[in-house]
């Protein structure tokens, strides 16, 4: 309340006062405006008063403003009040001496309303009040009562950089480690407030050297430790955080780290927060000093000769300024260097994203503004006669079509039966040839695998297994074998992993999302700076490495894991003991490249049980993984195959992916500097004494397994079905790349029948362009087996359309266990804008295919592009609109230029009636520039093709529908492949004239278009944030990535229980007609 009895008979400011104090207690919200007025009458008089009088009413001012809160202080604000008192402030310093009341009075208003003023620090700046304040608290450091709001003041200026730095040359730094200091129970308050103007003052480099340079940082350290040791009953928190804050900004700087690291920092950090594990409040204090002893442990590089790929392909020729062409223009032993700079500080690693990512909260600038690109049209871009080379992959839409020329498959009715078992050696090798085991000593040059080839004959022990053709319709292991034998490879692989020869029986049970125990990344990172604590305890034993030419395998004592990936897909370059039980593993790079580090494939041998081993993968990119939100590694135990069970499980414990201490070069990097590498960790027990286990990424698909899955289809297909295998062209390693054709066959050669059969409409389908993303390939395998199945849907799908198939886009890729590139060094699906011919075989092959449909004026219905994605759930489409990407945007225009047939959103929405995994709240329609080379948008754009996707499958599982929170198998992707089947037979039905008798399909388009447009979350279509809530621990995961965004709204769909037939989806009418 306010005192009127304090003021001086003065009836004017008596009346203005007692105004606002009615005002205040009666609360009255429609008088606001009275309020300001009288404000910025006292505000006036203030500035004419004498001492006493002044002081009165800043009393009052005082009282005022704390009883009515943030609602008065923005008044007092809006009215000019904080310059006012700084006026009032700069006046009162000039008094000799000042006015101690005044002073104290004066700075503690400032410190309530300043942080309300946005432009406070500059004002404060411009009329000098810095120095005032800074010399005031010099002069009178032992007086209690004016320090406090003299340090509330400072902590507010702070905030400003520019009067931080400036507060920094005035001697501000050196004053708030004059009060900070050891434990104390006396003015903890005042302790708290420096502590946070300190951590204020060091964001500013300057200042941070400058309290390196003083030799502050130990003291700092001997504060903590004192603290942390006399608190003990946790009544001082703020203040230790307070320590803690100061010491993270000091360390922004590489002065700073050094002088931490010279200071022991590492272990007094380490031991103080292992003290404070047991206590869950402290975990504020451990989470802030494992980020900071992160920060501070020595960047190294990895411990590769080089990072380019252990293995090289020529090229027929290099283009000058390509990726290729930098990466070997560098001189040897400067393509990895360490960046020792002060590039990394603790702002960029909280705000740091990968180059193809952007914050949700930002504005995406990717998104494509150019209306005139955005009007999808035909591009004949080459003559039609230089296309007509391609006549002979549609010999189904010539005009001398021939039933009777088209050969049917081979049956196998006269077979012999398969036993039970066979025999087989160990290890599996092509050909009987127990060749070494290589490696590829960064040199090997290009050519097929060496089957055949002469060699020392070895033969292995003879195992009896069971023999997985009679659980799998499709798998052949004698047939998987001969197709490796015609594999070519550039390390000339001689081996064949035992899950690819066997085979995969999906497991019958659910395998959930692994849910992470509390503390888990925690305890890997403090376990990783025990690396530095405890030097003694590191074993730093290589034992298997690609880089050596003599062969990877090292010969060991015994003690230590045996390690192998010279086997088709296989990626592992190093594997390092580094202690008793624990092994850093590096990825290869992709062929000709110096980056793409994700993809695995290792076979592990050697193992003890009841042991458990952890596996860190250190040179992981991605700035974030689905391995932090439950997916788990998949192994495949040969005893467990041998046993009856051939299968891939999902597997491991304990497993986090974060920014480790191995820093990336600039040179893979694209120019960025203080980028580091992520680890990858996992905890593995294992079942079986001398067992063989492999680990995978994701459940291996190789290129001689989709050699033989054809061959088995091509065998096993009915008279009905028209099927027609080509060989598109060669990659540059000299493997085919298949085309399919499938649809039915017409009834009979005359008119009535071939005319509607050469009319049919086409749907092309692709995958695999990206080897890593294996989930495309049993995706891809369901949609192939339900298209060559024996039921009426089937059967009515082949009717309704000619489908047209690339399996596989980048074989070369898929067999050198590259991640995302072709061995020309690039990512094939930024190319196919201008393809290579050369170089990009594949692209400009399968372009070419869609270019001579759009020439005879039979462009595709639907083009789809089978993808999988490793940073969000379920299954989704990204698709292509001129009307939604303007509204990501600011184009202004006309309603004529959004006039835009909503077909494109027809296919996705049924399948997420459909489909229990699939997604529509995840889809996107929005076209960004950086994605104008992909399949996508130039099948859109060029070709105008309106029905143009990007299937992405999840590589981790679903968090809607049946499958919600369970990891996704081969089971669920087939499933999806053949639902994507179903879809299209339901498309053919709406788009029908019979279905076009209703149009409320349609209108359910536009509904669902218009809810996007007022809930979008996330325009891209790029790389979307992760959509995971945070974990109740609170610990920088990945140092650089969003892990708190929240979920996106996500359109719930109506999914059938039963999705097999999906014949509850269809109208009476639409099932009579499938009958019969």
């Amino acid at each position: 309340q306010c005192r009127p009895m304090d003021v001086p008979s003065n009836s004017r400011l008596l009346m203005l006062l007692g105004q606002l104090e009615r005002m205040s207690r009666e609360s009255m919200m429609t008088e606001a405006e009275i309020a300001r007025q009288l404000t910025a009458k006292i505000l006036h008089l203030i500035q004419t008063q004498d001492l006493q009088t002044t002081l009165n009413i800043l009393y009052i001012l005082s009282e005022l403003l704390t009883v009515g809160g943030g609602r008065r202080v923005a008044v007092f604000v809006s009215k000019g009040g904080p310059a006012i008192l700084l006026k009032l402030l700069i006046s009162a310093s000039k008094e000799s001496p000042p006015s101690e009341e005044l002073m104290l009075q004066l700075h503690s208003l400032l410190a309530k309303v300043g942080p309300k003023d946005r432009k406070f620090g500059v004002k404060a700046r411009l009329t000098g009040a810095l120095n005032v304040t800074v010399n005031l608290l010099k002069q009178n450091l032992l007086n209690s009562k004016l320090v406090l709001p003299c340090l509330q003041v400072l902590r507010v200026y702070s905030s400003n950089s520019v009067n931080a730095i400036s507060l920094g040359k005035s001697g501000a730094v050196e004053l708030m480690f004059k009060i900070v200091g050891p434990h104390t129970k006396k003015n903890t308050t005042l302790l708290k407030v420096a502590l946070d103007t300190l951590g204020a003052l060091l964001k500013s480099k300057t200042n941070a050297r400058r309290a390196v340079d003083r030799g502050h940082v130990p003291l700092l350290l001997f504060a903590y430790q004192d603290w942390h040791r006399n608190d003990t009953r946790q009544r001082h928190m703020l203040i230790r955080k307070g320590l803690l804050a100061s010491l993270r900004n000091i360390t922004n700087i590489k002065c700073g780290r050094t002088a931490f690291i010279e200071a022991d920092g590492m272990r007094v950090l380490y031991n103080t927060s292992n003290e404070c594990l047991p206590v869950r409040t402290l975990d504020p204090l451990v989470n802030t000093s494992s980020l900071i002893m992160r920060k501070c442990f020595p960047k190294n590089r990895l411990p590769l000769p080089t990072i380019k790929s252990a293995f090289h392909y020529p090229l027929p020729h290099v283009p000058a300024g390509g990726p290729v062409a930098q990466i070997y223009s560098q001189m040897p032993g400067v393509d990895d260097v360490v960046d020792d700079s002060d590039e990394e500080t603790e702002a960029d690693m909280e705000n740091d994203t990968e180059n193809e990512e952007d914050e949700k909260d930002c504005r995406n600038d990717d998104i494509e503004t150019d209306l005139s690109k955005l009007r999808p049209r035909e591009i004949h871009s080459r003559p039609f006669e230089e296309l007509r080379v391609y006549d002979k992959f549609f010999l189904e839409l010539s005009e001398d079509f021939q039933v009777s020329g088209v050969p049917y498959g081979r049956t196998r009715v006269d077979e012999p039966p398969v036993n039970s078992t066979r025999h087989i050696h160990s290890p599996l090798l092509v050909g009987g040839i127990a060749a070494a085991r290589r490696g590829g000593g960064g040199g090997s040059s290009a050519g097929g695998s060496d089957c055949g080839s002469e060699g020392p004959e070895e033969e292995g022990p003879l195992l009896e297994v069971p023999d997985t053709a009679l659980l799998l319709p499709l798998h052949d292991p004698d047939l998987y074998v001969e197709m490796v034998k015609g594999t070519a490879s550039v390390p000339r692989y001689s081996e064949v992993a035992y899950p690819d020869y066997f085979g995969h029986v999906a497991p019958t049970f659910r395998e959930p999302l692994l849910e992470r125990a509390y503390g888990v990344q925690r305890a890997k990172i403090f376990q990783d700076i025990e690396r530095l604590i405890h030097p003694n305890d590191i074993l730093d034993k290589v034992v298997y490495d690609l880089d050596i030419p003599s062969g990877p395998v090292i010969a060991d004592d015994g003690e230590s894991l045996k390690f192998n990936s010279q086997f088709e897909s296989g990626n592992l370059r190093k594997a390092i003991h580094v202690r008793q039980h624990e092994y850093d593993l590096v990825l290869n790079s992709d062929i000709n490249s110096n980056h793409y580090h994700q993809w695995f494939y290792f076979e592990v041998s050697g193992m003890r049980v009841g042991t458990d081993y952890r596996f860190n993968i250190i040179n992981c990119e991605k700035s974030n993984s689905q391995f932090n939100y439950g997916m788990q590694v998949l192994m495949y135990s040969v005893q467990e195959a041998i046993g009856g069970k051939p299968r891939w499980v999902r597997t491991g414990e304990d497993i986090c992916y974060y920014k480790n201490h191995f820093s990336r070069s600039s040179i893979a990097t694209g120019g960025q500097k203080g980028k580091s590498y992520y680890t990858m960790t996992f905890t593995m027990n294992f079942s079986h004494k001398d067992d063989v286990c492999y680990f995978a990424y994701h459940y291996p698909y190789t290129y001689s397994t989709l050699k033989m899955h054809l061959s088995k289809l091509e065998d096993l297909r009915s008279p009905q079905i028209y099927w027609r295998q080509d060989v598109l062209c060669e990659t540059l390693a000299g493997n085919s790349c298949p085309l399919l054709t499938i649809t039915a066959m017409p009834e009979a050669t005359t008119n009535d029948h071939l005319c509607p059969f050469k009319n049919r409409p086409v749907i092309f389908l692709s995958a695999r362009v990206h080897p890593g993303e294996t989930n495309a390939s049993w995706v891809m395998k369901g949609t192939l087996e339900f298209l060559m199945g024996s039921s009426q849907l089937a059967h009515s799908l082949r009717e309704a359309y000619i489908f047209k198939i690339v399996p596989m886009l980048n074989p070369d890729g898929v067999i050198n266990g590259n991640h995302r590139c072709s061995l020309s060094g690039e990512d094939l699906n930024r190319q196919w804008q201008n393809p290579s011919h050369e170089l990009h075989p594949t692209i400009y092959h399968t372009k070419s295919l869609l270019q001579y449909l759009a020439h005879i004026q039979r462009a595709p219905l639907v083009f789809c592009d089978y993808h999988g994605h490793s940073r969000k759930k379920n299954v989704f489409m990204y698709g292509c609109s001129v009307k939604e990407t303007v509204w990501q945007s600011n184009i202004s225009t006309s309603s004529c230029d959004l006039h835009e047939d909503l077909g494109y959103r027809t296919l996705p929405k049924i399948l997420s009636q459909m489909a229990s995994a699939f997604s529509m709240g995840s889809c996107s329609f929005v076209v960004e520039r950086s994605k104008e080379s992909t399949a996508r948008v130039v099948v859109w754009r060029e070709i105008g093709v309106q029905r143009s996707y990007t299937m992405e499958s999840t590589l981790c599982g679903c968090d809607q529908g049946k499958y919600k929170g369970l990891q996704i198998g081969t089971r669920e992707l087939e499933e999806m492949g053949a639902q994507f089947c179903l879809a299209l037979l339901r498309l053919k039905r709406l788009t029908s004239p019979l279905g076009l008798r209703t149009q409320q399909h349609f209108l359910d388009v536009e509904s669902d278009l218009m809810e996007t447009r007022a809930k979008v979350t996330s325009p891209t279509t790029y790389v979307m944030e992760e959509d995971e809530p945070s974990f109740q621990e609170e610990v920088d995961y990945s140092a650089d990535s969003n892990d708190d965004d929240p979920d996106p709204d996500v359109e719930a769909s109506n999914e059938p229980e039963d999705a097999a037939l999906h014949l509850d989806t269809l109208s009476d009418c639409e099932t009579a007609n499938h009958k019969k």
